[in-house]
């Protein structure tokens, strides 16, 4: 069980799978106002830089599951090189349907919706280990302008324009679940660069040394067109933010 291996290629040196950067995570970290002891779950953990982080910084406790064993383990290393794998563990396996035997206060999927199929299904997902009052994070994409044509969207990597909504409809769609809003953080343009970016000299540097990999015209095909698309379309249309919600 993985996820596919281009994704273990592409993003092997991200410690972030998403378009926030450490910053943008310790300000979720403080608008949350995260006490010590607090149990946080994370289904689509990545390479744990949340949990690890909030761990060292807010004292909290916390369970990760990811599907990729590579960023599985890179979660695991993350934990012990801040110090902090005495209060985080990181699960490989398959986070769609996971139920945590102990409730959280702050239970989380930061841009892996699909495990839900979808935002409300991964709502009603994360709150079977929600304890009554708690927090439940939604990391998804939102159009930043709307695309003109169904080309531009399919261009922006989604499947058409009705994948996203825009900002101001994405958070009203919470209400529609019986769920008020009560924070967010916003990716910026500088946090897509970050995350698309990071993963050209990644992609570059795979490459030579996996020429003969049968990934490898995958790669250099990507590493080619990549960056011109993310720059005409990815980064002009499409933002993303994480959204605190609770039960009303």
């Amino acid at each position: 069980m993985d996820i596919p291996r281009i994704f273990n290629i592409t993003e092997r040196a991200h410690r972030i799978h998403n378009p926030f950067t450490p910053e943008k995570f310790a300000t979720l970290g403080a608008a949350l106002r995260l006490e010590p002891g607090a149990c946080v779950l994370d289904l689509g953990s990545g390479s744990g830089e949340m949990l690890c982080m909030w761990a060292r910084d807010h004292g909290i406790i916390g369970t990760g599951i990811d599907m990729s064993s590579l960023f599985s383990e890179q979660a695991r290393q993350r934990a012990e090189e801040l110090g902090v794998a005495h209060q985080v563990r990181f699960i490989h396996g398959d986070a769609t349907g996971y139920v945590a035997d102990e409730k959280a206060d702050v239970a989380a999927c930061v841009g892996a919706t699909w495990i839900g199929g979808g935002v409300a299904g991964t709502i009603e997902l994360l709150a079977r280990s929600l304890r009554t009052g708690g927090i439940i994070l939604i990391g998804e994409p939102y159009w930043r302008q709307l695309p003109p044509t169904e080309d531009i969207a399919k261009r922006c990597l989604a499947s058409s324009v009705s994948d996203f909504l825009v900002l101001p409809e994405l958070i009203s769609s919470f209400g529609k679940h019986g769920y008020d809003v009560v924070e967010m953080v916003l990716a910026n343009q500088d946090g897509w660069d970050r995350y698309e970016a990071a993963k050209w000299l990644t992609m570059r540097r795979w490459l030579e040394v996996n020429a003969d990999d049968e990934l490898a015209e995958e790669v250099r095909a990507q590493l080619t067109t990549e960056p011109a698309r993310y720059a005409a379309y990815t980064r002009e249309y499409l933002g993303w933010g994480v959204f605190a919600l609770m039960r009303r």
